[in-house]
């Protein structure tokens, strides 16, 4: 995806969450742009690193906020409404404000009216990368690159708008940027995230799971990867997209039903088929 950064106009960007993600952010503009690049963090001494390792030119204090073209902020949903509230009177009229968040309802409902109010755009943004490791020292300037990036604009129609946002992730060499609703955003989430994350949790507490060693290979870690996940933030995730969730979960909940029936009455015939079902789905999604 051949996107122009220089198209942008970003000079100065701030990111708050110095985290896997926001570090990441950092460590990717630092390698591939020539932005003075200013952050902040729960933990001070994590700015002072990443000052230290020439990441950072320096510490994204309230008085800098104006001076910041693009404010990328890497926080908990929650922490995100709250951080940009907290701020809006400070941000650079003109300038963007996109969040990292793993989901879209709540924040973009909360900070759209409040962007329009002190004239910023805010963009809600959800980069689909990650690890099983969290924090600064674990981010990489490589992190996205070719991850899918989810953006959620106010308008879809604002062309111009929606240019300036892809040309802004440029840096990062994201695979592929797509455009939605919070809504439709929060409900393919519940399906390609969220499930996966609860399943593959829920799968590690069986009490065989202690003796797999030896038994196991690639289908017994595809499927237990995410189980190794952050609590705090997933039941913040999970509570705030329940109505999706429950939907999702009630539909793995049915046909996991099916299965254990046909099992139960050693019903062959239907076992087969579902399991072919289940196989020409998956080649309909993704092809053979």
């Amino acid at each position: 995806m051949e996107l122009d950064f220089s198209l942008a106009g970003i000079e100065t960007i701030g990111i708050v969450g110095l985290g896997l993600i926001g570090g990441s952010y950092a460590k990717a503009y630092r390698e591939n742009t020539s932005c003075r690049i200013l952050g902040t963090d729960k933990d001070p001494s994590v700015v002072s690193e990443a000052i230290a390792d020439g990441t950072l030119n320096g510490e994204l204090t309230d008085d800098l906020i104006g001076s910041c073209d693009l404010l990328l902020v890497a926080l908990y949903p929650e922490a995100i409404i709250e951080y940009v509230l907290s701020v809006a009177d400070k941000i650079r009229p003109g300038a963007y404000v996109i969040d990292t968040g793993g989901l879209k309802r709540n924040v973009c409902h909360a900070l759209f009216p409040v962007a329009a109010e002190h004239d910023f755009t805010f963009i809600g943004g959800h980069p689909m990368a990650g690890k099983r490791t969290s924090g600064y020292k674990h981010s990489t300037g490589g992190l996205f690159k070719g991850a899918s990036m989810i953006l959620v604009p106010d308008d879809v129609t604002e062309f111009d708008t929606l240019a300036t946002a892809k040309a802004i992730f440029a840096p990062c060499s994201f695979g592929r940027i797509t455009i939605c609703s919070a809504e439709k955003h929060d409900e393919m989430i519940a399906f390609t995230s969220e499930l996966a994350h609860i399943v593959s949790n829920a799968y590690m507490k069986s009490p065989t799971a202690l003796h797999h060693r030896g038994f196991s290979a690639g289908s017994y870690k595809d499927l237990t990867r995410v189980a190794w996940l952050n609590e705090t933030m997933w039941t913040e995730i999970f509570m705030d997209n329940r109505d999706n969730l429950i939907r999702e979960l009630d539909s793995i909940i049915r046909s996991l039903d099916e299965y254990k029936t046909a099992l139960e009455k050693e019903d062959r015939e239907t076992l087969w088929q579902l399991l072919h079902d289940g196989k020409m789905a998956k080649e309909a999604v993704d092809g053979k």
